[in-house]
């Protein structure tokens, strides 16, 4: 009986090396800048926000990792209003009719370099899909002092054709490459649920006390 109890140990652990665990995106510290070059004058940008998404996280090889995200087109911002007009209209991003753009990872391959990957993956956007690479970098892998979550941050870079979403006005007075670099932090899936439902309890609890 023993004997088989440490088998069953050895094959748990062995086998729970080899999978991934759910991390979720954190909206609140997960986001985009994008920038392209006017006329050779400036490199102007924008930023996206409320990136949502779920990173299957292996922690004993980051390579066997995947991950999967989310862009509400309305987390798009210049701070200039009359460009964020152009943007939500038909013209250009058309966010009515293309309210999110979406990635999805097909592998991840190491790099040179500490914690240095390549996410190559599809790009949906404006109704077009393309492959693209993220070059992407783990910043910390450990739990957040503040909330105790077991947490994953990475920053990523690509260059993208806009003219290749079939977003290619102006071009070539307005750079067709866009560049683009992003900051994602990722929780324990299911300890965020355990934090959130505690949480949720204990408002519940301070309204009960306001009524009494």
């Amino acid at each position: 009986m023993k004997r088989h109890a440490i088998a069953a140990c050895v094959l748990s652990l062995a086998f729970g090396s080899v999978h991934a665990t759910p991390y979720v995106f954190e909206p609140r510290h997960s986001e985009g800048v994008m920038r392209w070059s006017h006329l050779g004058f400036s490199n102007p940008g924008a930023q996206f926000s409320r990136i949502e998404g779920m990173l299957e996280w292996n922690a004993a090889d980051p390579a066997k990792s995947s991950v999967q995200a989310k862009i509400p087109m309305s987390g798009l911002a210049t701070g200039v209003p009359d460009l964020d007009d152009d943007f939500r209209s038909p013209a250009f991003f058309d966010f009515a009719k293309f309210p999110a753009a979406t990635f999805v990872s097909a592998r991840i391959e190491k790099r040179e370099g500490r914690n240095h990957y390549a996410v190559v993956g599809d790009l949906s956007l404006h109704g077009v899909t393309k492959p693209v690479t993220l070059d992407a970098t783990i910043n910390k892998v450990g739990v957040n002092p503040r909330n105790q979550l077991p947490s994953v941050g990475f920053d990523a870079t690509t260059t993208l054709k806009r003219s290749d979403f079939g977003l290619g006005r102006f071009v070539p007075q307005v750079s067709d490459e866009i560049r683009i670099a992003l900051t994602i932090e990722a929780v324990d899936a299911a300890e965020n649920e355990k934090l959130e439902k505690a949480q949720a309890e204990e408002e519940e609890r301070a309204k009960a006390e306001k009524t009494n």
